[in-house]
């Protein structure tokens, strides 16, 4: 089960379940996968409906990595993910709202 408090989301990669996350450590993978500008680029390309299958592959193979879990960029790009293509875009953008939004306080 995810958190999203805890800035994760789920995706159903072969059938399984798995809770993505990005950390610090992720992210910096993710921005040196980045093949066009910094992560700021990657979320308004996302805002703006501008991201790339590429985009989506990267942020969902950082936040596997993030979570803990050893799928490769590869065996991902080779994968089943439940709901096709439209859910691992949803689900990458989900991670990326949960990873910077900003916590409200009490």
């Amino acid at each position: 089960m995810v958190n999203p408090q805890a800035g994760e989301a789920e995706l159903l990669v072969n059938g399984t379940p798995y809770a993505l996350k990005l950390t610090l450590g992720a992210l910096a993978g993710l921005e040196t996968a980045l093949e066009e500008g910094t992560l700021v680029d990657l979320v308004q390309r996302f805002e703006q409906g501008r991201f790339s299958a590429r985009d989506v592959l990267a942020l969902l193979a950082a936040g596997l990595q993030g979570g803990g879990h050893s799928i490769s960029h590869g065996d991902l790009a080779s994968a089943s993910i439940t709901g096709g293509p439209m859910q691992a875009a949803r689900v990458a953008a989900e991670l990326l709202v949960r990873s910077f939004a900003v916590p409200e306080s009490k």
